[in-house]
């Protein structure tokens, strides 16, 4: 069979040659795809990130390479890589390349691709990679309807999936296939992909070539979370904005990057700005312990015609957002004054409303808890999404603890110095104090056990002795 029968896509040193993968439906390469699809590696030597899984001489580099396909499921979030392993297995493989995503696409579609791949099979021995993208998607008996076609070597599929496989793929797709679990790809990976779309001017962002801030692109692999797709998507639409502003000498800088990120928020209508001078004068009274002005306002707002369950909603997150931990009851008494004004309404349900502000007001006042989610949230949104420690990983089948999910994990209740020592951030994070409880209320106790506990941890790690 010649190649243009489609019998290799290999030159004499077994690379992969840059003919399309026969069958494989949409290229990568046209210049109307998406940036993220144009630049899909084409080569193992391309392809940045998972270094764990194709380091030379690794099982699943070792099977690409081979040239001999085997059937796998591909786990890990989106924008790793899955969908490109795929297509390198193939073009590696010289196989035929059909691909399917299974929210779209229903088992008819499926079979009629196995049936050419049958009849493709017997007339000339090619073979046929059948790709199902979110497999997961599939019921059981979908899945179910491969295994003949696997078994007698008719396709080999590949899977991907997003959701754990342990629990959406079926156990007799699984006991038939390798599972490979890729991991977000890191900071330098994303660089390096951004780098390579900018500069490659067949495949990537073209000409004129973009310049990119360091701060910018920093910005930029925070925000992608490690998800290739997502940072070649906002790459190409700053290039776009970029080219607009300044087509000569177009520039990424944060500000264009924060611009065409933003997320899109929910606004009141602007129209009744008395009304947030109500609810602000409100707020404040109460958090500066003042039951007689925070009664004022609120009947103000009440009088004026507001709704109530606003005003009660408000109350809660007060109950969160201001007295928190200083005194937990308040959310309590919070969400019974609602509930009591829900049943009754105006005007006896009225008086549920300032026996509630009152509390709130009188009540002991502590925003640790808000200030330490802020803190926790800010190292989420600026710092990559490490991936969680295998110790803290649940491991319920026997997949999940043959990679390691839940070795070395100390269970406190009956190993408390094991407890002490283990680690519970993500090792790259290290181990950030968000929460500082204050000396009013109950938090008072809060922070006296919180600091005991954190003494004990010293100890347990220095070797000292714990009580």
């Amino acid at each position: 069979m010649n190649a243009d029968e489609g019998s290799t896509l290999f030159d004499d040193d077994h690379r992969p040659t840059d003919r399309p993968i026969r069958g494989e439906g949409r290229d990568g390469g046209r210049p109307e795809s998406p940036l993220a699809d144009r630049m899909r590696p084409k080569t193992l030597e391309e392809f940045a990130g998972q270094s764990a899984l194709l380091r030379a001489g690794g099982v699943l580099e070792s099977i690409i390479r081979s040239g001999r396909p085997v059937s796998l499921i591909l786990w890990g979030p989106p924008g790793t890589g899955k969908t490109t392993l795929a297509r390198l297995i193939a073009r590696y493989g010289g196989a035929r390349f059909i691909e399917y995503s299974a929210v779209l696409s229903g088992v008819k579609e499926v079979r009629a691709s196995i049936d050419q791949a049958r009849i493709l099979l017997d007339r000339s021995g090619e073979r046929t990679i059948l790709f199902i993208d979110e497999i997961h998607r599939f019921n059981k008996a979908q899945q179910d309807a491969f295994l003949p076609h696997m078994e007698k070597g008719t396709i080999t599929l590949i899977g991907a999936t997003t959701e754990n496989p342990s629990f959406e793929v079926n156990a007799a797709l699984l006991s038939r296939t390798r599972v490979f679990t890729l991991e977000p790809l890191d900071g330098a990976d994303i660089a390096t992909i951004l780098e390579a779309a900018i500069h490659d001017e067949e495949r990537g962002i073209g000409l004129p070539i973009v310049s990119l801030d360091v701060k910018a692109k920093e910005w930029m692999v925070v925000y992608s979370s490690g998800d290739a797709r997502r940072a070649l998507s906002l790459l190409e639409l700053t290039a776009d904005l970029a080219r607009d502003k300044n087509p000569e000498a177009p520039h990424i800088d944060e500000e264009l990057l924060e611009s065409a990120a933003q997320k899109r928020a929910l606004l009141y209508d602007k129209s009744g700005e008395e009304h947030f001078n109500l609810i602000s004068a409100l707020h404040k009274c109460i958090r500066g312990s003042d039951p007689d002005a925070s009664l004022y306002w609120t009947a103000r707002m009440m009088e004026s015609g507001e709704d109530p369950l606003y005003l009660l909603r408000r109350l809660v997150r007060i109950a969160m957002e201001d007295v928190g931990l200083a005194d937990p009851n308040a959310l309590t008494v919070a969400r019974s004054a609602t509930e009591t004004y829900r049943m009754l309404g105006s005007p006896e349900g009225d008086l549920a409303v300032a026996q509630l502000v009152v509390y709130l007001a009188m009540a002991p006042k502590s925003t640790s808890v808000y200030s330490a989610y802020a803190a926790a949230m800010k190292d989420v949104r600026e710092k990559p999404g490490f991936g969680v420690p295998k110790h803290l990983r649940n491991a319920p089948t026997r997949l999940m603890k043959e990679i390691g999910y839940g070795k070395g994990y100390a269970y406190d209740p009956s190993d408390q110095a094991g407890g002490l020592r283990q680690g519970h951030f993500p090792d790259k994070l290290g181990e950030p104090r968000y929460y500082h409880p204050t000396s009013d209320g109950i938090e008072k106790r809060i922070k006296e056990r919180l600091e005991r506990w954190l003494e004990a941890r010293r100890k347990a790690r220095s070797g000292g002795q714990t009580d």
